[in-house]
């Protein structure tokens, strides 16, 4: 694919040999015929054979294009190195668990084709959360906390699947783990955000790469960083004369 996709779907992978298959054909099949896009997938350095199975599949998939960290950087980087790489105008992304459901991705199209031109954030809300009740409690519980301190009126920002203009993302300040952040970096960039209610599914296959302790120290750490940002941001008008 040489011309500009309408359309980037981005999804970062770590150690997901077995859930990269299945995702892109869902992929495909919920996109294909209905828009023009490219699915970006980014390997973290997985120790599996993750890069092995992608590079298997372009066979299959002329939209498919596979980027790989020659170290491992976590999520929010893999999720900037392939928007960075995106040829689309708009991005769509999703966890490479296969938790989020492709067939959601053109009712994030829908809902901008009729929303207003300032909202540059459609993020997905998983309403029937299929994680453990630990997992739910946690993510209940970090949820409250984030809405008190950032006031982003969001209800759930840790789900993977959203769709955003590609210049106001790379726009935003990029740290580690910003991508739980992206409504409240949105809203502080003057944009505006909304929440869409989508699926959620059980992971099919591996393992869970965070557990709710790790979760919760690294979540204050950056909510103490992002409500400074909040607070230390300035933005005003421009007009050319």
């Amino acid at each position: 694919m040489t011309h500009a996709p309408q359309l980037s779907v981005v999804v970062p992978v770590f150690n997901e040999q077995d859930n990269v298959g299945p995702l892109l054909r869902e992929i495909l099949a919920a996109l294909r015929g209905k828009v023009d896009f490219e699915a970006v997938f980014v390997d973290d350095d997985s120790k599996d054979g993750t890069l092995a199975a992608l590079q298997a599949l372009k066979a299959e998939a002329p939209e498919l294009r596979v980027l790989h960290h020659v170290k491992q950087s976590g999520q929010s980087t893999a999720i900037r190195t392939g928007v960075k790489a995106s040829r689309g105008a708009w991005v769509a992304t999703l966890d490479g668990d296969g938790q989020n459901d492709p067939a959601d991705i053109p009712k994030l199209l829908a809902a901008r084709e009729s929303a207003d031109r300032g909202i540059k954030l459609f993020a997905g809300w998983r309403v029937n959360r299929q994680d453990s009740g630990s997992k739910r409690w946690a993510s209940k519980w970090a949820n409250a906390i984030r809405a008190r301190m950032l006031r982003d009126d969001t209800p759930d920002t840790g789900c993977g699947i959203k769709l955003f203009e590609r210049d106001a993302f790379l726009d935003l300040p990029y740290f580690d783990h910003m991508h739980r952040y992206l409504p409240a970096l949105m809203q502080r960039a003057g944009w505006k955000t909304v929440s869409v209610p989508v699926n959620h599914r059980p992971r099919s296959a591996g393992v869970s790469k965070y557990n709710n302790l790790n979760r919760a120290l690294v979540g204050l750490r950056d909510l103490r960083g992002v409500s400074w940002l909040i607070v230390r941001s300035k933005r005003t008008g421009v007009e050319e004369v």
